[in-house]
């Protein structure tokens, strides 16, 4: 029998980690990888300033049906967006499912307006792998004066894996120029 508490002999043979133990990984790095595995059609998303988005991604978009065409999301699981399980962390899937229902009101309602997220429900229909490419297709299912209600379906490999119910509102000014440009050039 040892000397030593339960609690010191894990503590022990647990090695510490450290910033040298931790791989890193530039963006032009992070980038250049998730290019290389980006479904054709796909560009990065251009979501302007967003220090948020930006972390998390590249997101990447492309347009059904033409340029009117509703817009899809995707994103390739990257172990940084993983809970230690090895699966893609639920709040990095909320993150899809909120940047998919204001942007794509945004494109499928012609709205040209910073569009606000009032409710954001979600269903996990399945674990989603790290490597996993996800993607996303909203429908607007009601739009009123002041509220947009829609709903989004995410896919890995063709299976359901995040169902997502959201209302959002446009506020502020009619912005200038094109909504599409906006997320595509």
């Amino acid at each position: 029998m040892s000397d030593r508490s339960e609690a010191e002999q894990v503590s022990a043979s647990v090695a510490p980690i450290s910033a040298s133990d931790t791989p890193v990984v530039s963006a032009a790095t992070t980038a250049t990888a998730a290019a290389l595995e980006t479904p054709a059609g796909f560009m990065p998303l251009n979501s302007g300033r967003n220090p948020f988005v930006d972390s998390v991604g590249p997101l990447w978009v492309h347009r059904e049906e033409g340029r009117a065409g509703r817009l899809v999301m995707g994103i390739r699981i990257e172990t940084r967006h993983c809970s230690p399980s090895g699966f893609c962390h639920g709040g990095m899937l909320l993150t899809l499912a909120d940047m998919l229902v204001v942007m794509g009101t945004s494109v499928q309602t012609g709205i040209n307006r910073f569009m606000t997220t009032v409710s954001l429900s979600s269903d996990f229909l399945a674990a989603v792998p790290q490597g996993a490419w996800i993607e996303g297709r909203l429908d607007i299912l009601r739009t009123t004066r002041t509220l947009i209600f829609c709903q989004g379906l995410f896919r890995v490999d063709g299976e359901p894996v995040l169902r997502v119910d959201g209302i959002v509102k446009p506020i502020g000014e009619e912005r200038e120029g094109s909504k599409l440009a906006r997320y595509f050039d």
